[in-house]
């Protein structure tokens, strides 16, 4: 299996040089040349597994054996290790047509800590084999950075730089990224909102002269390992429901902000994972919802949020969905992606946009609907949901058809936005390792949202 570019203009290229690409160096986003297509009686084999091994059966499907599968397994051991819970990613029952995937029992209580333990640890590995200097770049809407930075630091031959949204995110976030001390680590506050990171991100990565002078490379969901470390838990939940009896397609309700997490779940269904609904849960900044509602992909005003991890209005992954949507007709997309940066809008009409719709349920769940959500299941179930959960939650309650069953991604521990809980009367008591965060102290600089500004601060840090 090789990997290529969504716009065509790379040629096919191997795992490892895909990881350290991150984004394509013609703009676009790297897939795989195919997808395996997985048989009942693999997935019944898999049903058995662990969740690290579990990980080790997908990853070996993409690797290409460019990593010896005992060294493979190493990486993968080492990743999953970190986690407070034996199952990694637990399911949890609410009642009978809803069940919450909890992905917050990595180091910093949030689903990106699953794909990016991993991928610090590849990092690592990567450097090593080849003897080779890795400057990591990343932008954050809150979770990723503090994952990507516990996955990376203090490594050898490692730097970080994560750029976030100057005072949109939450405390608890902004303390995991900028209380590490470090030297490998520097954090960026930006003066603006995730979208402007995102954009100065992928401006620095399409210069590509700097890109390969300085090894920048991606920590972001553009990075294809991401994608394929996230659709591991789908599989993995789909078989504990199993385990209890549970039979034919389940639903999945993803809190969306840059389409990587349930881009993954697309992954897994076109794998032959068993899926019914992709629910695709957005806030107020619900460009997606609006996308599979009428085909319309155009950015609207900024909103803040009780949930700032899906403040976001260009979803990067979007155009990986696109390609396929196009049936891999790499100039489309191109041609499509030009018009966006044109115009600012891509319009999807007849065939394609009913299989947008066949491919994805979709519903933005306004700020009140959130809260609601976090007191009305804590209050009938006792069981506290983070606000962008409760977006996932909110979003099965108003699409989820009568007798489906589905499993709601938990992104994020409550106690990381604590801001929102409160708004609901509900106390709770913060995790020791969360609780230590506020008398540490901080690091970071404020930059202005240019290219520029960032970049000065890059070539110091380098």
């Amino acid at each position: 299996m090789k990997y290529i570019s969504t716009r065509g203009q790379v040629a096919p290229i191997g795992f490892i040089d895909a990881i350290l690409m991150g984004l394509a160096d013609d703009g676009g986003l790297l897939v795989p040349t195919e997808l395996p297509k997985l048989s009942a009686e693999t997935l019944a084999a898999w049903q058995k597994l662990s969740y690290p091994e579990l990980a080790l059966e997908l990853f070996t499907l993409f690797a290409n054996d460019e990593i010896p599968r005992g060294e493979l397994k190493q990486l993968v051991d080492a990743s999953y290790a970190t986690f407070r819970d034996a199952h990694v990613t637990p399911v949890r029952r609410i009642h009978d047509g809803l069940h919450v995937l909890e992905l917050f029992h990595g180091p910093t209580f949030a689903f990106k800590d699953i794909a990016l333990q991993f991928l610090g640890n590849l990092y690592g590995y990567i450097a090593k084999q080849r003897d080779a200097t890795i400057h990591i770049l990343g932008a954050t809407s809150g979770d990723t950075g503090a994952s990507a930075i516990e996955g990376v630091r203090g490594k050898e031959g490692i730097r970080i730089c994560i750029l976030h949204p100057h005072g949109k995110v939450s405390r608890v976030q902004e303390l995991q990224m900028t209380t590490i001390a470090d030297d490998n680590v520097l954090n960026l506050a930006v003066e603006g909102t995730f979208d402007d990171c995102q954009r100065i991100i992928k401006e620095l990565f399409a210069d590509v002269e700097f890109k390969h002078q300085y090894h920048l490379r991606a920590i972001n969901s553009i990075n294809i390992a991401r994608i394929l470390a996230q659709t591991v838990y789908y599989f993995y939940a789909y078989f504990r429901l199993a385990d209890e009896g549970q039979a034919g397609a389940v639903n999945f309700s993803v809190p969306t902000g840059n389409f990587g997490d349930i881009f993954a779940g697309y992954l897994a269904k076109q794998m032959g994972l068993p899926v019914g609904k992709l629910i695709l849960a957005t806030n107020e900044n619900n460009i997606l919802e609006r996308f599979v509602r009428e085909g319309v992909y155009q950015p609207g005003e900024f909103r803040g949020t009780y949930s700032p991890s899906m403040d976001i209005q260009v979803a990067s992954n979007f155009e990986r969905y696109l390609y396929y949507l196009c049936g891999g007709d790499a100039a489309a997309v191109a041609s499509y992606m030009n018009a966006f940066k044109q115009e600012g809008r891509i319009v999807i009409e007849g065939e394609k946009l009913a299989q947008v719709q066949a491919d994805f349920a979709a519903y933005g769940v306004r700020n009140d609907e959130c809260l609601d959500a976090i007191g009305g299941y804590y209050d009938q179930y006792g069981y506290l949901l983070d606000p962008h959960t409760a977006c996932g939650v909110a979003a099965t309650d108003a699409v989820a058809g009568e007798g489906e069953v589905t499993i709601a991604l938990s992104t994020a521990h409550p106690a990381k936005f604590n801001e929102a809980i409160e708004l609901r009367g509900i106390t709770q008591s913060y995790p020791e390792q969360i609780q230590a965060l506020f008398d540490k102290p901080q690091s970071q600089t404020v930059v202005d949202g240019t290219n520029d500004a960032v970049k000065s601060e890059l070539l110091k840090f380098f």
